[in-house]
Formats: C-alpha cells, structure tokens, sequence
C-alpha cells in the first residue's frame, strides 16, 4: 500500500527540532540498540535518507501487530507535518531495519490504510491513550505502519 499521507494544517510542535532533542535522541538510540529498555515497547528504526541516501536512526515507541509484526505510529506528538522518518520509510520501504538490545532484523514497512488502519489505531490507542490526544490536536491522519521481518 502507499505511503500517501499528506501534511496538515494545525498541531503540536514538531519534535527533535533543536540540537539539545536531537542529541537526546542519538543517545536514546545508542542505548536501545545495545541495551533495549526495560519495558520493551522501545526500538531503533534505522531507515535510509530519502534525499541524502545515508542510514537514519530514530528511537520509536513499536505495538505488537498480527503474525510477528510489529507497527509503529508517524504520530509526531501530533505536529501538523509527518515525521522525517515517514518520508524515508516511504522512499525505500524494503530498506527498513529494527534495532534493539543488541538485535538488528531487517523489515519491510507498509503503511496501513481503511479498516486495517483502524483496527491497528483501536488496539494502539487502548494500549496508549497519549496516541489519541495526537489525533485529536492535528487535522492530519496519523501514518500506522506494519513492520515485516524479512526472510533470510
């Protein structure tokens, strides 16, 4: 399925924007990918750059889908535009991996739309309610994303 979400108009402040969250971020990230975190709803998306070509490592929260997948939310704390991240999903979707606590597991990410969107949005916001308060201060749908081990 496409990765056809389009930006809003309205919403939270886009998050990492300063060097301080963006650094906060990288150790965020450095630390899961050795370690994991201790609730174990945490892990590295390490995508390529959409125009830059080079790896990515974004820390993100990830909720158990059908059949081993996982799926994870272009939430943005709810800012008006998609994650970076979304974009570089999107340009190369079969170069998608996971990372944590010493593990790396190469994915296929596809974006959910229509009924399977919902379902996924239902079980994500049951299991953290701040999901929703996102939904409700943008004006964009919030990207759910399937995450698909790859084989071999």
């Amino acid at each position: 399925m496409a990765f056809d979400t389009t930006n809003g108009t309205r919403g939270a402040r886009q998050p990492g924007r300063n060097r301080f969250e963006r650094w906060a971020n990288l150790r965020m990230a450095q630390r899961l990918r050795r370690k994991g975190d201790r609730s174990g709803n945490k892990l590295v998306l390490v995508t390529v750059g959409k125009k830059t070509g080079e790896e990515r490592m974004t820390p993100v929260r990830w909720f158990s889908g059908d059949g081993g997948t996982r799926l994870i939310v272009a939430s943005a704390s709810g800012a008006p535009r998609n994650p970076a991240w979304y974009y570089n999903v999107a340009a190369h979707p079969d170069r998608v991996r996971i990372e944590y606590a010493g593990q790396r597991i190469e994915v296929t990410a596809v974006q959910l739309h229509g009924a399977d969107r919902e379902a996924a949005w239902q079980k994500i916001t049951a299991q953290a309610p701040g999901f929703a308060r996102y939904e409700r201060i943008t004006d964009r749908e919030i990207p759910v994303i399937r995450l698909t081990p790859r084989r071999g």
